[in-house]
């Protein structure tokens, strides 16, 4: 795509995005579309997080899309990752899951926009813009704190839970009391509204709990 020109005759640089998406018509169709808006290009596409770390690494880009399932992977370890680097480019997570607290872990790993997939091209392109400009765009507002983080100790007695633990075969696991299970457990279904380990297990994989970094 050509540059625009500015009043004055200078070439302004197109904000050149990078598209990183598991599925590749989505990937693909996404890049297609935003390659025909002007001041727009594509610095390129990854579909897994080995890919979109060596081509960051290696081009120039002003905003990344970022889904947040990549296979098996969970598109926020890029934001972790990125955490330390200065110079790594905007991240706007676009996704399909309409859950607050994957803003709120978005939001709080950097991420400079989270819009969903069933957006309109204008509320993504929008956010793309407000990005490259140091700007934030959030199309789902992040969940209170309070609510939406689990601190590591928590995400393994979850997962645990999901698998169909007793709350001694936890204890064991984690090499800690079972009086110290129950009380994560009372805290989880308090803070939730949860009222049994079934609802807990099911909420949490619902709303994938377990992709979200601990606090």
């Amino acid at each position: 795509m050509a540059s625009a020109v500015t009043d004055a005759g200078d070439p302004v640089r197109p904000v050149r995005v990078m598209v990183i998406d598991d599925h590749p018509v989505v990937r693909e169709g996404t890049a297609a579309i935003l390659a025909t808006q002007p001041g727009l290009s594509i610095a390129g596409t990854a579909g897994s997080l080995e890919e979109a770390r060596a081509l960051i690494a290696g081009t120039d880009v002003d905003v990344v899309l970022l889904d947040i399932r990549l296979g098996t992977d969970s598109g926020l370890n890029l934001l972790n990752d990125a955490q330390t680097d200065r110079r790594r480019p905007a991240i706007v997570v676009l996704t399909a899951y309409d859950y607050p607290q994957y803003a709120e872990a978005a939001l709080r790993l950097g991420a400079a926009g989270f819009v969903l997939k069933t957006a309109p091209m204008s509320e993504l392109l929008d956010a793309i813009r407000r990005a490259a400009s140091g700007g934030l765009a959030f199309g789902v507002r992040p969940r209170a704190a309070d609510r939406a983080r689990l601190s590591r100790r928590e995400l393994d007695v979850v997962a645990l839970v999901i698998e169909g633990r007793s709350n001694d075969e936890i204890a064991v696991g984690l090499a800690i009391g079972a009086k110290t299970v129950e009380t994560h457990l009372a805290r989880l279904f308090e803070r939730f509204g949860i009222a049994s380990r079934t609802e807990l297990a099911t909420r949490a994989l619902r709303e994938g709990w377990l992709d979200l970094p601990p606090t």
